[in-house]
């Protein structure tokens, strides 16, 4: 298969210094919310990227299911791959691709536990079936066939007739965010990127930079 014609101009719009929020929380407010106006598919999800002990970099696609001006949540297995490079090293980025819109945003940042009560809290407002999965799946780790997975998903769905409660190995995480970038793309390849650092004192240092 040749990829080489596999190509198209970006002619949605670009993005200038002026259409700019100040705050970085409020610049990706904006461009959210616009993007689930259009009612796509998932525009909550985002790709984590980590690094491991071993310098190994992962990225996986999660959904973020919550963001302030604290930063991004997101939830998972404590015993997934994920979960323990966050252990060795809690620096991650995010990526949201929004092709829809001709737009990218990266965040960098480091991701830290979300408190029992608010892992409590969202778990419970979780559908029965996630909950159940949530038990079934013991992620990242080898498993014999789909039907273990299934055996095990029927086998809880009886241990717990009611309330399924949370495991004690699945919770989440916020990312601080240190620094974002929003991409816009152009025509001719002259796409629009500008870069928020976190500067002292909660400040951000806003910076175009070459596509």
């Amino acid at each position: 298969m040749d990829l080489h014609d596999f190509r198209r101009d970006y002619l949605l719009g670009g993005l200038r210094r002026a259409d700019l929020a100040d705050n970085p929380f409020v610049q990706f407010e904006q461009w959210f919310k616009a993007i689930v106006s259009l009612d796509t598919l998932d525009p909550n999800a985002m790709v984590l990227a980590t690094v491991d002990h071993s310098a190994t970099v992962n990225q996986r696609i999660v959904l973020l299911k919550a963001f302030d001006s604290e930063g991004f949540d997101f939830y998972t297995n404590k015993n997934s791959d994920k979960a323990q490079a966050l252990v060795d090293n809690p620096q991650v980025s995010l990526h949201f691709p929004w092709h829809a819109v001709e737009r990218q945003v990266k965040i960098q940042g480091i991701a830290e536990p979300l408190a029992d009560s608010e892992n409590d809290e969202y778990f419970a407002s979780r559908p029965r079936e996630s909950q159940l999965a949530a038990w079934a799946s013991e992620q990242s780790q080898v498993i014999e066939s789909r039907e273990v997975l299934m055996s095990r998903f029927a086998a809880l769905d009886q241990q717990y007739p009611d309330v399924v409660p949370r495991p004690p190995h699945w919770g989440g995480y916020k990312v601080k965010a240190l620094s974002f970038e929003f991409w816009q793309g152009g025509a001719s390849r002259l796409h629009d990127r500008f870069r928020y650092t976190l500067q002292d004192k909660g400040q951000w240092l806003i910076q175009r930079l070459a596509p």
